[in-house]
């Protein structure tokens, strides 16, 4: 099945399952500017051409960089394209990431976005929760989720999202409003989530699961690589396609400033894994 005939519900649109995370095209650590702006400007419009209508951002790589290059390789954006961002932090001088939960700042972040990709309206925006910030923890989102519910009723948003949250975070959530997707970490070898994931897929809502290798320390699995070997195929391309064929909620991100590597990313829609290799592969 080819990535560009695979899609799940995002708030009103219907999104290819592999999108295109833009966190890698800030400096460094997420912070400063690209290195090769011209190479990321071609990894944009070389994703858009390939299929991809869901690009996941925010205002806080970079900080502001990688909206702005958004902006300045896609505007006008096309018709389906789904542009997500998240808010709830904040970086310091040297890059360190920090909670930026208050209501006032969780407003300012959105206008923030919307004036950095230059959009009227945000489709998605997820509120990250920054109470432990690598880590889900517990803890009230009510003040948060009432600011942008807020924002969502003046037009600045469609749809909200929740990012870094534990089962019962959805769940109050949900007792407020519609959420439209859960951003968490989860992968072959971390995965808190199952439950959450199947929860979800019942009530038809995506999983966008980030660092799907594991993020800053990747994933290491002889398993993992003897798989690809036989498959002919690279670690990530069947950690991508086991997440493809984990869940049909689950809507991929992968992120990389290489053209040549977006096309490998885009190509692990291409992999068939056998019920063997599956299990092969759960057992991680």
């Amino acid at each position: 099945m080819s990535h560009t005939t695979m899609t799940y519900p995002l708030g009103d649109r219907n999104v290819n399952r592999l999108g295109y995370g833009a966190m890698q095209l800030a400096g460094p650590g997420v912070f400063g500017p690209v290195k090769d702006e011209a190479r990321a400007i071609q990894v944009l419009r070389d994703a858009v051409a390939a299929g991809v209508n869901h690009i996941d951002t925010s205002d806080f790589y970079g900080p502001h960089e990688t909206n702005q290059l958004i902006n300045k390789a896609l505007h006008p954006y096309p018709q389906d394209l789904c542009i997500v961002t998240k808010v709830g932090a904040r970086r310091d001088a040297k890059g360190g990431w920090l909670p930026a939960m208050e209501p006032d700042a969780l407003t300012q972040a959105v206008e923030d976005n919307l004036r950095h990709l230059g959009l009227d309206v945000i489709e998605v925006v997820n509120l990250r929760s920054m109470f432990q910030v690598f880590a889900p923890q517990e803890g009230s989102l009510e003040p948060q989720l009432a600011a942008l519910l807020e924002l969502r009723a003046r037009g600045l948003i469609r749809h909200i999202g929740l990012s870094n949250v534990t089962p019962k975070q959805v769940a109050d959530a949900q007792a407020m409003t519609p959420i439209v997707c859960v951003q968490n970490m989860y992968n072959l070898a971390n995965r808190q989530d199952d439950a959450l994931i199947d929860q979800l897929a019942e009530q038809q809502i995506a999983y966008v699961p980030f660092f799907p290798l594991g993020g800053f320390s990747p994933l290491q699995s002889t398993q993992l690589n003897e798989v690809a070997a036989a498959l002919n195929a690279t670690p990530m391309q069947v950690a991508l396609a086991w997440l493809l064929r984990r869940s049909p909620n689950i809507l991929l991100i992968p992120g990389t400033s290489s053209p040549a590597h977006l096309q490998e990313n885009l190509a692990s829609a291409q992999l068939t894994l056998s019920d063997e290799i599956m299990a092969k592969l759960n057992g991680i």
